[in-house]
């Protein structure tokens, strides 16, 4: 069973919260992943959320793992998505759609009119997923991502509307 909440820093388990997401950044992001130290200190802005999956083994509160996470800002009538990752082993099972659902009402509760993200335009199951979600690409940054001894990869800007 998964369940998605908002990340809290009153939290018994804040720091090892957000520790376990800069884990998964690690794996899921390994050129450009966010540190555990990076995430503590967006998340002490006002307009910076995260919503965190965890997959809850048993009825205790505290025998949860996280599996998947979102970190995003709002501003206003818009938001954007900082970051998303789900770790490996939980990919493809619906995780990021159930996590889309939840960030949906979130944003639909705070009167979010758009949502912006950013990928990796060589990230074809990240793209597929944002397309199922109503994304378009609305800009193209040429080369944007520069690997070392790689071809430089472009980044697509994605937005959605919700009206």
């Amino acid at each position: 069973m998964v369940v998605i909440e908002n990340v809290s820093v009153h939290a018994v388990d804040y720091q090892q919260t957000i520790q376990a997401v800069a884990d998964i950044e690690a794996v899921v992001q390994p050129h450009d992943a966010w540190t555990y130290q990076v995430l503590i200190t967006l998340l002490e802005q006002d307009s910076i959320d995260m919503l965190i999956v965890y997959d809850k083994q048993s009825s205790t509160a505290l025998d949860k793992t996280v599996i998947s996470y979102c970190l995003y800002q709002v501003i206003f009538e818009q938001a954007e998505i900082l970051r998303i990752g789900t770790h490996p082993n939980y990919q493809r099972q619906g995780i990021a759609s159930q996590l889309f659902d939840k960030l949906n009402s979130e944003l639909l509760h705070r009167q979010v009119e758009n949502l912006l993200l950013e990928v990796r335009a060589d990230n074809i199951p990240a793209i597929a997923l944002y397309d199922q979600q109503q994304f378009v690409v609305i800009h193209r940054r040429k080369g944007y991502y520069q690997l070392k001894d790689k071809a430089a990869i472009d980044a697509l800007i994605m937005q959605r509307v919700d009206t």
